[in-house]
């Protein structure tokens, strides 16, 4: 079977870690896309506050398929 699919970026952020940045951004993104399929992080980054990592940003393209 043949699909289509289609991708957005989004960034997810987290004061836990980069892994959890990504889990949020598709836990949100999955609220409202159906057929989430894969994600490929394209940028991470981080925000220092007073020598100390306060929270994490993970941008990431996520594919889903289109509903035929």
């Amino acid at each position: 079977m043949e699909h289509t699919y289609k991708h957005i970026e989004l960034t997810g952020s987290s004061a836990e870690s980069s892994d959890k940045a990504v889990q949020n951004a598709i836990e949100k993104a999955a609220k409202s896309l159906k057929n989430i399929h894969w994600f490929q992080v394209i940028d991470t980054r981080g925000y220092v506050e007073e020598g100390t990592v306060k929270y994490w940003q993970v941008t990431i393209k996520v594919g889903f398929r289109i509903e035929d």
